[in-house]
Order: C-alpha cells, then sequence, then structure tokens
C-alpha cells in the first residue's frame, strides 16, 4: 500500500484499488469502440479520476494524498442526466449487448458494483472518503446510462429481457 504497510492480497483495501485498477483497463477497451469525442474525452477524465480513486483505498492516511472533488460528482450527475435525457425511457429490462460498446460499457458497470461492494467491506473496520464512495456509486449508473446510449446512436435496437419461467 501507500506508504510502506504491508498486508494481505485479500485486505480489502487491496481487493478494492486492484477491482478500481481493472475497472480502468476495461475503460480503455471500451474506449477502442467509442466514436463521438465527447465520450471518450470523458471516458479519459473517468479514467483519471479512476487514478486518484484507486490512490485514496491504497491510503489509510487520506491527508498525504489527492482525493475526488464534489465538484467531479455533480459532473458526473450532470452527464448521467444529459445521456438520460438524450435516450428514450425504459420500457423493459435489457440484456447487455446489441453493440460491442455496449457490452463493454455493461462489463464496466458490473465491475464498478463489485468494486463499490469492496469498498463497503473497507467501511466495516475503518474510514473511507464519503466522495470517492459516491463517485464509484454514481458511476455505475452512468456505465447503464452509457451502455444505452451506444445502442441508441448506432440506432440498434435494444435487447428485450424475456422471462424464460412465464
Amino acid at each position: 500500500m501507500v506508504g510502506g504497510k504491508r498486508v494481505q492480497k485479500i485486505h480489502p483495501r487491496i481487493e478494492a484499488y486492484g477491482t478500481i485498477d481493472e475497472l480502468n483497463s476495461f475503460i480503455a477497451c471500451l474506449l477502442e469502440e467509442v466514436e463521438l469525442q465527447e465520450d471518450r474525452l470523458f471516458l479519459r477524465r473517468i479514467q483519471s479520476n479512476l487514478f486518484i480513486a484507486g490512490a485514496s483505498l491504497a491510503t489509510e492516511d487520506e491527508a498525504k494524498i489527492s482525493r475526488l472533488s464534489e465538484e467531479e460528482v455533480r459532473v458526473l450527475e450532470i452527464e448521467i442526466d444529459k445521456t438520460d435525457e438524450l435516450i428514450p425511457p425504459m420500457k423493459f429490462f435489457v440484456l447487455p449487448g446489441g453493440t460491442k460498446a455496449n457490452a463493454l460499457a455493461h462489463v464496466c458497470r458490473t465491475i464498478c458494483r463489485r468494486a463499490e461492494r469492496n469498498m463497503y467491506r473497507i467501511t466495516e473496520g475503518e474510514a473511507l472518503d464519503a466522495i470517492t464512495f459516491q463517485y464509484i456509486n454514481r458511476l455505475s449508473d452512468y456505465f447503464f446510462l452509457f451502455a444505452r446510449k451506444q445502442n441508441f446512436i448506432q440506432e440498434i435496437e435494444e435487447i428485450k429481457w424475456e422471462n424464460p419461467c412465464k
């Protein structure tokens, strides 16, 4: 960890920032499939923010490092609202897929959810930066809407989930 403290590989902080690193790598894969420059720039901003989040999670002494700001959460929420206004309202549950960008955005969403669960485990025994926690929580919502946007801008119909147990 940052500062030289030794912990086991299964320590909650290692799990959390390792998952953030994994998410960042999958965002790089997603970037290869995203065409709109403004989306690409926003994903790069997210990647930078994830470096800050990872450093925060790797450091027990929060005073010594940069942290995500409330402004970054607000910027993310504005982007969520813009995306939500662009795409049609959901009328049914959707499955991942349709475009490769949609599928990769859903992978990012699920990794983000896992990161959030790993971060929650940290809070069982120690303090955690609330803004980082909030950012990761909102980020998974962003990736869900971003996935839907990818199909929408490519004019690909979303894949409706059909309950096989009817």
